[in-house]
């Protein structure tokens, strides 16, 4: 039985409006990929050739909703001409990579990329 919501919910959307990165490194994809495994991250990120590894601690969501500043710790990249589900990190270890395309907060931080290697 569909009968309508007695308080619809009010979805408000906030995109993040600033970033910012206090690391930023290229890297050899293997040593990126070895050190994400290392840390326990569970993915990389692909985007416009590159790989990317970020990394941000809890605080920073927490400080995005208080200041609207949302704060990446480390952000490693490697070039990365194609996409692949999985990266084989080596010894039987794959790390999963995410296809972050047409998202707006990693395009931001692939222009930052871009914009270092210039």
């Amino acid at each position: 039985m569909n009968r309508p919501l007695a308080n619809p919910m009010n979805v408000e959307v906030l995109p993040t409006k600033r970033v910012r990165i206090l690391g930023l490194d290229k890297r050899a994809l293997e040593d990126m990929a070895w050190c994400a495994v290392s840390m326990d991250l569970a993915k990389l990120f692909w985007l416009d050739g590159y790989f990317l590894c970020l990394e941000s601690y809890e605080k920073a969501f927490e400080q995005e909703l208080d200041t609207g500043i949302f704060s990446v710790s480390q952000v490693c990249y490697a070039k990365a001409p194609s996409y692949v589900r999985l990266y084989d990190v080596g010894r039987g270890i794959q790390i999963p990579v995410v296809n972050v395309s047409g998202m707006r907060l990693f395009e931001a931080v692939a222009r930052a990329i871009r914009g270092n290697e210039a």
